[in-house]
């Protein structure tokens, strides 16, 4: 099968080159190739790959630069996956869409389901609710995978950050009353191509994350405690992890109190599941170390 992929290096974009099955033919041109926010090359480049599945992975995830970025979010969020879905139903081709808990206001009690109203509370969250909506209305065979938290052994993200503060600092203050399900970006990629290869009906939309749900700051925590049962942990300064409200730390944008997401349907449709948050923390605390371990080595 040949398959588009947008946003290649990202964190979704690594990983769903890196655990591609036999079988899928991957072109991911870069932005020199290929310019979402310039649609007639991009089309014209679309139309010239005919692929077969598109997997549009690309977007504009500064949550707290999108406030004083509009116009760039939403070509990125909204209007690129349009032209994506457009193209895709215009070459009878299949697209899977990543999307984020943002969309949802975290007023909830218990986890999001599918059909619960989105009430996005920043420009990134509504940026990329209207990118949802133009896939799944685009009348191609789609799905749109939402997700939380994501994190991987490269790109900037929570753990990394986490690890790197941690060896600078002797106390951090990480929010306690945001909470959510950590998703792995690896795992991501592994159900993006179970449901690939299961074949894509018209408007399709399921959660996808890491199962169980836990706070920032207790995120923060087991980073640290499963670092310091690896050589990772040798370089680790910090001491304390307190516990703050949201309130204590302002940002630009408003997060959701609550992001857990209900995954079921994920499962029963399509035969996926992500492993406990805590079981791919670890995976990645292994491959970082691993990384560590050969860059010392080189």
């Amino acid at each position: 099968m040949r398959v588009l992929l947008l946003g290649r290096d990202g964190q979704v974009g690594t990983e769903l080159r890196r655990t591609a099955p036999a079988g899928f033919e991957i072109s991911a041109p870069g932005l020199d190739e290929l310019d979402l926010t310039r649609p007639e090359p991009a089309r014209s480049l679309i139309r010239s790959l005919r692929p077969q599945l598109i997997l549009s992975a690309a977007a504009y995830t500064a949550v707290d630069g999108a406030e004083s970025a509009p116009a760039l979010a939403r070509a990125l969020n909204a209007d690129a996956p349009a032209l994506l879905a457009a193209e895709a139903a215009r070459l009878g081709a299949g697209i899977i869409h990543y999307s984020t808990d943002y969309v949802y206001d975290g007023a909830k009690r218990g986890p999001w389901r599918e059909d619960d109203a989105p009430a996005p509370l920043s420009v990134y969250g509504a940026t990329k609710l209207a990118g949802d909506e133009a896939v799944l209305g685009s009348g191609a065979r789609s799905v749109v995978l939402r997700t939380s938290w994501v994190y991987a052994a490269h790109g900037l993200n929570f753990v990394r950050t986490m690890l790197r503060l941690g060896r600078e600092q002797e106390r951090l203050r990480v929010v306690a009353d945001q909470i959510g399900n950590p998703t792995w970006a690896r795992e991501l990629a592994r159900a993006s191509w179970i449901v690939a290869g299961r074949g894509l009906e018209p408007g399709g939309l399921f959660h996808a994350a890491g199962a169980g749900a836990v706070s920032w700051h207790g995120f923060a925590e087991r980073i640290f405690a499963l670092a310091r049962q690896r050589r990772i942990g040798a370089g680790l300064r910090v001491r304390a992890v307190e516990a703050i409200a949201t309130a204590d730390w302002p940002t630009p944008a408003r997060r959701p109190a609550n992001s857990t997401l209900d995954c079921a349907r994920l499962l029963r449709e399509h035969g996926a599941r992500l492993p406990a948050w805590e079981e791919s923390l670890a995976h990645c605390l292994d491959e970082l170390e691993g990384a560590a371990e050969a860059g010392a080595g080189a």
